[in-house]
C-alpha cells in the first residue's frame, strides 16, 4: 500500500463540520464538499517532485518551479466519493479520472467490488483514492 496522508488542517475540520451538521442545505453541502476536495487535494499534493524551468516573463528570464514526476489519476469510491472529484480536478486538471465501486456483503461484511474502470494508461500514474468514508 502507498502513503496515507492523515488531514486534519483546521480549515477542513471546519468544514467538514459545517457538511455534518443537519441544518447544512443541498446547495451548501455541495459547495462544502468541493471546497474541502480542494484543500484535500492542496495537502495531498503537498510532496510532489518539482523540477526547475525557466519562464520568459515579461522583464526578462526567471527560475522557477513545475510539478515534475508522473502523472496524476483521480479515483472516487462510487458513489460517495464522485462528488470530490469536480473540487479535485480544479487544481489537477490534467489528472485521469477512474472509478471504483463497492459494496458491502451483508454476511461476511466484506467489501465487494462490482465495478471497475481505469484510465488505460493508469499504471504510468501516481493514484488519488478518493473516498469520503476516510475521512
Amino acid at each position: 500500500m502507498g502513503n496515507i496522508c492523515v488531514l486534519d488542517h483546521p480549515l477542513i475540520q471546519h468544514k467538514l463540520s459545517l457538511i455534518r451538521d443537519e441544518n447544512t442545505s443541498s446547495k451548501e453541502f455541495r459547495t462544502l464538499v468541493e471546497e474541502v476536495s480542494m484543500l484535500m487535494a492542496y495537502e495531498v499534493t503537498r510532496d510532489f517532485p518539482l523540477e526547475e524551468v525557466e519562464v520568459r516573463t515579461p522583464v526578462a528570464l526567471a527560475k522557477a518551479k513545475k510539478i515534475s514526476g508522473r502523472k496524476v489519476a483521480l479515483v472516487p469510491i462510487l458513489r460517495a466519493g464522485l462528488g470530490m472529484v469536480d473540487g479535485m480536478l480544479k487544481l489537477i486538471p490534467a489528472a485521469k479520472v477512474g472509478h471504483i465501486g463497492l459494496c458491502r456483503d451483508h454476511e461476511t461484511l466484506k467489501p465487494v467490488e462490482y465495478y471497475c474502470k481505469m484510465p488505460p494508461d493508469i499504471k504510468e500514474r501516481d493514484i488519488i483514492l478518493i473516498d469520503p468514508m476516510l475521512i
